[in-house]
């Protein structure tokens, strides 16, 4: 006879409020990041893009509407490097640590920690790491204040080039 795994402890309310938002900044900046990553490399086409050139590029931005966030990270990094931008090096290390906190976060199974209030997120990477502390919400509050700052500074990047990018959803709302 198998035995049924236990059903998972129930996250307090302060801690699945903290994690929805956190999970929503995620969102943000994946919705950021393709937006950047269009226009800055619509901004290296040029003005006189061949008609190759320019359906490759199409081609290559429809597919980012799928891509993971890891995807689009490696993806901005390298368009930030082709168009010069002096500080992409402090904010690619940024979005990496950002991309295993969401890693952990919408990952982990969650059991309650030694201390009362504090959350044990149980999760293995992909090195076979261990997360090795437990988490309260000030903790998933601080990475998404994080996650934040990070997608306000991928849209300073994306206007500085003069092209808005495109916002998934803007034609429905012209509608």
């Amino acid at each position: 006879m198998t035995t049924l795994p236990r059903a998972p402890d129930r996250l307090s309310d302060e801690m699945s409020s903290a994690l929805g938002h956190a999970v929503s900044g995620f969102g943000f900046l994946e919705e950021a990041l393709k937006r950047a990553i269009f226009s800055l490399t619509r901004q290296g086409l040029g003005e006189r893009a061949t008609d190759k050139a320019l359906q490759n590029w199409l081609k290559r931005m429809e597919d980012i509407a799928d891509d993971t966030l890891g995807t689009l990270i490696d993806s901005f990094g390298a368009a930030m490097r082709q168009a010069g931008i002096e500080d992409h090096k402090s904010l690619t290390a940024t979005l990496g640590k950002l991309r295993l906190d969401r890693n952990l976060l919408c990952h982990a199974s969650w059991r309650p920690g030694k201390q009362p209030g504090y959350w044990h997120p149980t999760f293995i990477n992909t090195k076979g790491e261990r997360f090795p502390t437990d988490m309260h919400a000030d903790d998933v509050h601080t990475i998404h204040t994080e996650t934040l700052a990070a997608a306000r500074r991928v849209i300073s990047i994306m206007r500085a080039t003069g092209i808005d990018g495109e916002w998934a959803g803007a034609d429905e709302e012209a509608e």
